[in-house]
């Protein structure tokens, strides 16, 4: 029956990725992604399925039970728990400058030898050099690199456009009017935006790569392979990365060949909700429905209960209906209120009556709620979310909130601001029109370009020059010291020459026998 399907796959895989090439043969695939959030995991099932519909075999090593239902698609759940989102309440880093990611320091490094001995992760490393591709997770795995080494690779950008993972490609982004990881201002950037925008991105990749979290997994690792080089070296040597950003729903950025956008890859059209849900959102008429999740990492049951109590207050003065996604029983709700632990969040988006979307700002439920032209009012909590919330609301997408600042009546007016102004509506349909508008899918995409660097063996002309120059070479420091120091050097030759000419055409004796 596997085979069946298997067959029936490869099948269909002429239909639902048609402008693709025939077919050289499946290859061999390793996707590795120890460390990321389940929206991350999320990310990458969606490339690996449709890998697998293409007819290639794919393994995947993640830290979350398997979700693909696609024959083609072998997932390896490490076991370790020490990143699960679960484990932690991130509502407590709100305040770390680092949006979050110290917490890192404090995992990772631990995890390193951890994961190398478990016996399903040694045996993959064993077999690495018998697939075709290894592909991995940019951010936060660099734990994973021994797998790479002297292999043809690629990644996955989860994150999005990451300026310092393009600077590793040499593209280097221009803090002018490229965001960092953290904070977007609004366009343009004054001078104090700039000067902002600029120490952001010197100091996170600075701080991650070369002071707190790379420094320490790379003596972990220098334990475990004392013959391997640098992990930042090994790094370089990436053939390509498949970037979860497109400019329709994000600045206009020059990019490599080697830099390929796939954003909203895992957007889809939606699919019939189930009865109950469905006779909940179209019994709610016209006034409509506000849908409310947190998303995946930040869990509704972690947020204090000052916030909680205000959106239970909130939601009783609504006329409209509420689907909100909490994880345990509340008291004291409305009726017009119906909770759930998990929701098909994709097809609650694309449903007609459902108007607005109360959202973390996650990028992930961003690109979906774009995807489904449904207006957001945004609750950011860590991590890349207030930069993804800034955007949202200077795009004129819906409106920026502050768990701080927040009230009861803030949060009445906010839905009823995003919900009865129809500009937001209005921009949330051209954005859509927009990312629906391309020459091929985004799946269509990452299939290609991934068997592109299959086919062409790493496919070396891809890559840029400056992924090889250091920092002194790429901004031309040398050259620069070498000019003033020429400059220098021939103004001091010249001014002594000058000084020996003037002494030969008016020597001293004259000069006094005028004076006298």
């Amino acid at each position: 029956m596997r085979v069946a399907l298997t067959f029936l796959l490869v099948a269909l895989a002429g239909v639902a990725l048609g402008k693709l090439p025939p077919l050289e043969r499946p290859y061999k695939i390793l996707m590795l992604l120890p460390v990321g959030s389940k929206s991350h995991k999320n990310f990458f099932t969606s490339v690996a399925d449709a890998l697998g519909e293409r007819g290639h075999k794919v393994v995947m090593l993640c830290s979350y039970p398997a979700s693909s239902k696609n024959p083609n698609v072998t997932e390896i759940d490490h076991g370790l728990k020490d990143f699960v989102d679960d484990n932690y309440n991130i509502f407590e880093s709100r305040d770390d400058p680092t949006g979050g990611f110290y917490l890192l320091s404090e995992i990772l490094p631990a995890m390193v030898k951890k994961l190398y001995r478990i016996p399903e992760v040694m045996e993959l490393y064993e077999k690495r050099k018998t697939f075709d591709l290894v592909i991995v997770d940019h951010m936060m795995n660099e734990m994973i690199y021994p797998f790479v080494h002297e292999l043809t690779y690629m990644t996955i950008s989860a994150f999005g456009m990451d300026a310092c993972h393009s600077a590793v490609l040499g593209n280097v982004q221009n803090p002018a009017y490229v965001s960092g990881m953290l904070e977007e201002y609004p366009s343009p950037l004054s001078l104090k935006h700039r000067f902002l925008n600029l120490v952001q991105h010197i100091f996170m990749p600075f701080y991650l790569r070369h002071w707190s979290l790379v420094p320490m997994i790379q003596e972990e690792i220098s334990d475990l392979f004392p013959d391997l080089p640098p992990l930042l070296d090994i790094e370089r040597n990436q053939s390509l990365t498949l970037i979860n950003s497109h400019f329709s729903m994000d600045v206009a950025v020059p990019l490599l060949p080697s830099q390929v956008p796939i954003g909203a890859v895992h957007c889809r059209p939606a699919k019939p909700l189930p009865k109950d849900l469905e006779s909940w959102i179209s019994g709610a008429g016209p006034e409509g429905v506000v849908y409310f999740s947190l998303g995946t990492v930040v869990r509704g049951n972690t947020m204090p209960v000052v916030y909680r109590d205000m959106f239970v207050e909130a939601f009783k003065r609504l006329k409209q209906r509420v689907i909100w996604k909490y994880e345990e029983e509340l008291e004291g709700i409305s009726d017009n209120v119906l909770i759930q632990k998990w929701l098909p969040q994709q097809d609650i988006l694309g449903h007609p009556n459902v108007r607005l979307f109360i959202s973390h700002g996650g990028l992930l439920s961003t690109q979906e709620s774009l995807y489904h032209a449904t207006p957001v009012v945004a609750l950011p909590v860590f991590a890349d979310q207030p930069k993804n919330a800034m955007a949202i609301q200077k795009h004129g997408l819906g409106v920026a909130l502050v768990w701080e600042e927040l009230s009861v009546d803030l949060i009445i007016n906010s839905i009823q601001e995003v919900m009865n102004n129809p500009k937001y509506k209005r921009n949330a349909e051209e954005v859509m029109s927009v990312v629906r508008d391309q020459p091929e899918t985004p799946r269509e995409r990452a299939v290609f370009w991934t068997e592109y660097v299959v086919r062409h063996q790493g496919a070396p002309r891809l890559r840029s020059p400056a992924a090889k120059l250091s920092w002194v070479e790429f901004l031309m420091l040398d050259v620069l010291l070498a000019i003033h120091v020429a400059v220098y050097v021939a103004f001091y030759v010249l001014s002594r020459i000058m000084r020996a000419v003037k002494g030969k055409l008016l020597p001293r004796n004259v000069k006094k026998r005028k004076r006298d």
